[in-house]
């Protein structure tokens, strides 16, 4: 079933002021909202209210009054977002990826399953997760490191075993699934597009993984979610640089005492930048992983 769109463009710092707006003029709706970066060189944002049809006419008077009181000249755009078969259309584009024990592939690939691995079965979709190898696998090869390390069933001393864990920007889900198969330690997974979270919630049942995963969709640390699961022992964050590095000391805050960042979606020239933003924000590196241009970086608080 299709889905709208009602949003505002304008500029980072007043899209970040009209989100902050909507939290608490939605946050009794479950309307799920967010901010999407579109034009870098020119400072151009979105600040989006995603619903259903049947609430168009309500919410969108709501939003004109908000508007109106707090940012006079924003103008409301309206978009239908289309109900895509996209497994279908873009079955045949994904390959399997092998990290450590973890292969990741489609239905079409079943038979590549080894005795030993942890397979995790995702069929192309609308959520980033599946073709950004480079990424993914650094994660995933990442995340078994990590748990074997300090799985849940760690024994304690100076390094305290995981025992929950985020996957932010969960995408298609695909690290939220490897964490809780790998260690079966809770997993909080969360996305600021409600489509990715309905992928991920599918791709969550398909790989018997409801009882360990939520999926739920997020702007940033906004959601009472995080209160709610938090603080982590593991937080996985495969996004972008940019919006990394600005959210450093909101993750540093969400991490328990002790706890590992996973960061990757960092093209390897980035690298520098992305540690001077989480030192500043008291965490220590740990060890990288270079991945065709891609990093994958582990830190610890």
């Amino acid at each position: 079933m299709s889905e709208l769109r009602l949003y505002v463009v304008t500029n980072e710092n007043d899209s970040e002021r009209v989100l902050a707006c909507m939290e608490s003029l939605f946050e009794d709706d479950g309307f799920a909202i967010a901010t999407m970066e579109m034009d870098e060189k020119n400072d151009i944002w979105e600040a989006s209210v995603y619903l259903d049809f049947e609430d168009e006419d309500q919410v969108a008077e709501r939003f004109r009054d908000l508007l109106a009181e707090n940012f006079a000249g924003l103008e409301i755009h309206r978009e239908v977002l289309p109900d895509v078969d996209w497994i279908a259309k873009s079955l045949e584009g994904l390959q399997p990826v092998r990290a450590g024990r973890f292969l990741v592939h489609g239905s079409h690939d079943r038979d590549k399953v080894k005795a030993g691995d942890i397979a995790i079965e995702i069929d192309a979709g609308q959520a980033f997760g599946t073709g950004h190898h480079g990424t993914t696998a650094g994660c995933l090869e990442m995340i078994e490191w990590v748990l074997r390390q300090r799985g849940a069933s760690h024994s304690g001393g100076a390094k305290a075993a995981i025992r929950n864990a985020l996957d932010l920007g969960t995408g298609s889900g695909v690290l939220a699934i490897a964490a809780y198969r790998m260690a079966n330690i809770p997993v909080l997974a969360t996305d600021i597009d409600p489509i990715a979270t309905r992928v991920a919630k599918e791709n969550i049942r398909r790989n018997r993984a409801a009882a360990g995963v939520r999926a739920v969709t997020a702007a940033g640390f906004h959601s009472t979610a995080f209160r709610d699961h938090g603080p982590f022992d593991l937080i996985i964050a495969n996004i972008l640089a940019r919006p990394l590095m600005r959210m450093a000391p909101q993750l540093e805050s969400n991490l328990a005492s002790g706890g590992l960042v996973i960061l990757s979606g960092i093209l390897a020239s980035q690298r520098w930048k992305v540690l001077a933003a989480y030192n500043g924000a008291g965490l220590k590196h740990v060890r990288t992983l270079w991945r065709n241009g891609w990093v994958t970086i582990l830190l610890s608080r």
